[in-house]
């Protein structure tokens, strides 16, 4: 029984460090290729909260997500999801893979060789970082997530000071 409760712990301990690995006390900006043309940068969105999402079009529960972050970034005008294609697709491959699913945000392209910092290469698929208005990682979820998850911190931290 011990070694169960030890087992916990540790896990619990390695789920915050991976957590805390891309929250960030200074803003984050970086630039990455839309799908389509044109090149976006964090920064463009302050003043915003933006939703970072890793995905690539093999995973399962990224596909899952797409519907729910749609709808986010359709309905909350203050928040931007960008989709981070984490996967090495031609343009028409990932058009082919859109073409089943209603996205109503941007697609970035990241180099798998070359991510994007300070994340890096995300720990697993889906990853989800949310970055406040200031431009700052405040919370990441590592694996699947819900609108309802990511409106919930958003509006539970509406009333902290910046």
């Amino acid at each position: 029984m011990i070694r169960v409760g030890k087992w916990v712990a540790l896990s619990l301990l390695f789920a915050s460090a991976a957590w805390a690995v891309y929250e960030t006390e200074d803003p984050v900006d970086f630039r990455l290729e839309q799908l389509g043309g044109g090149e976006v940068r964090l920064s463009d969105y302050r003043e915003e909260w933006v939703v970072v999402n890793y995905w690539a079009t093999w995973c399962a529960p990224c596909r899952k997500e797409i519907p729910d972050l749609s709808k986010l970034h359709e309905q909350r005008s203050d928040v931007t999801v960008l989709g981070l294609a984490y996967e090495e697709l031609d343009d028409s491959d990932f058009y082919e893979f859109l073409e089943d699913f209603d996205v109503s945000y941007p697609i970035l392209k990241v180099d798998v060789y070359n991510p994007p910092e300070p994340f890096g290469a995300p720990k697993a698929l889906p990853t989800t970082i949310i970055l406040d208005k200031q431009g700052r990682a405040v919370k990441a979820f590592i694996g699947p997530v819900t609108r309802e998850a990511i409106e919930q911190y958003i509006d539970s931290s509406k009333d902290l000071p910046e």
